[in-house]
């Protein structure tokens, strides 16, 4: 299962048809609350994720998205992720990895976790988020890195309630777009891209 796909729906399917009738209603947003302003991602813990691409250095933000960067450390914590490979790769728009082994073999992960949005973190150019399906709250392993500004995927209203972002990349910026740019079949690398591991690291001064 690849769980950004629903992502990819709702980006390209448009309304068609239906009543010209102007005098017709107006939707209304259930929740009209509005995206908050924008804040800077915290750079909480890092991890050096090294590759058969070459390494990057991540920072993670627990203070603004706890549930979700508590997540991604437990699944560091369990070296769950060495291993897995970047088994999804869309120029111009996404990496997603954290998921399945070698010939896609799903990797089974921990319990889905609450969706966490409009905390002011945008899909900007490498920033990590988490993948996910329809479910708001089915993110389990999977997490994608932003191959340019993707502010589509943020936090809208309720009825689009966007992706997490919970990380960044900080350093090893050719890493991260050299995936982004890797031969593919129907999304997939044609050669496996394995993240051999992701461990913690000191955070680089910026």
């Amino acid at each position: 299962m690849k769980l950004l796909y629903p992502l990819l729906f709702a980006l390209t399917l448009s309304a068609c048809g239906g009543s010209s009738d102007s005098s017709s209603p107006a939707p209304v947003d259930p929740d009209p609350t509005p995206p908050v302003e924008d804040k800077e991602l915290q750079m909480d813990i890092c991890y050096l994720m090294s590759t058969t691409l070459g390494d990057m250095t991540i920072a993670i933000d627990t203070t603004t998205t706890p549930i979700t960067g508590q997540n991604f450390k437990n699944y560091v914590d369990e070296q769950f992720y060495d291993g897995t490979i970047f088994h999804r790769v869309i120029h111009n728009f996404v990496s997603q990895g954290g998921g399945f082994t070698s010939g896609l073999v799903a990797k089974p992960g921990n319990d889905p976790i609450e969706l966490e949005t409009n905390l002011g973190l945008t899909n900007a150019h490498y920033t990590i988020a988490m993948a996910r399906t329809n479910d708001l709250n089915s993110a389990t392993s999977q997490f994608y890195i932003n191959a340019l500004d993707n502010t589509d995927l943020d936090y809208q209203n309720s009825t689009k309630p966007g992706y997490a972002v919970f990380g960044q990349v900080v350093e090893g910026f050719d890493v991260a777009d050299q995936i982004n740019i890797t031969s593919t079949s129907s999304d997939v690398p044609v050669t496996d891209i394995v993240i051999n591991s992701v461990v913690e690291t000191n955070c680089p001064t910026i």
